[in-house]
């Protein structure tokens, strides 16, 4: 009997009948899967249309003005996220944070951070480890704030592309966010 089998086992135990079938009955596909997935080996598991979804994506974003309108309106819409860019100076209202060449540098290379997820879509917790490092242990970033980052991103996308940011498009790009989310939160305690 495997340790997982036995933890859901010992859980169940302690409900009284009419729960422990409705448990189990609701658990069943999970304790199916459990013993043969190990979830350091891989984060995610893509679909071939998942990746092309993704891929077509990045095909059509420009860095520039893409990361610039994204990063800027996250600036503006959460005002809070501007605590960690006081080097950047004006940020005082949202034309200046638009045209500060600084948030837009910064733009892009959120976006280039993001093409090397792309590139390495089976291993992103390792490929963002030290980048989850910085941001936990010298910049101290909010992990929240990068949910906030990744919501304006999506909008941006969805307003450039139109009808062709289908669901499923939308469904695998907001799955590949989740991915990279997930790895950049995984140095903080």
């Amino acid at each position: 009997m495997n340790s997982v089998y036995r933890s859901t086992a010992a859980f169940s135990s302690g409900l009284n009948r009419s729960a422990r079938y409705t448990w189990a009955a609701t658990n069943q596909s999970y304790l199916n899967i459990c013993p043969a997935v190990k979830p350091q080996d891989t984060m995610v598991q893509w679909t071939a249309d998942e990746r092309a979804a993704i891929q077509g994506v990045f095909a059509t974003l420009d860095y520039e003005s893409v990361g610039r309108e994204s990063l800027a309106r996250c600036l503006v819409v959460y005002p809070w996220t501007q605590r960690y860019f006081g080097g950047f100076g004006n940020l005082y209202n949202a034309e200046a944070i638009m045209a500060n060449p600084k948030v837009a540098a910064h733009g892009t290379v959120v976006l280039q951070g993001l093409e090397k997820a792309l590139k390495n879509m089976d291993d992103i917790k390792n490929t963002y480890t030290t980048l989850s490092e910085l941001h936990s242990e010298k910049l101290l970033v909010d992990p929240g704030n990068f949910q906030l980052l990744a919501d304006c991103l999506t909008m941006v996308i969805a307003k450039r592309m139109r009808t062709e940011f289908t669901p499923d498009i939308q469904a695998a790009w907001q799955k590949f966010l989740s991915v990279v989310i997930s790895a950049l939160r995984r140095q903080y305690h």
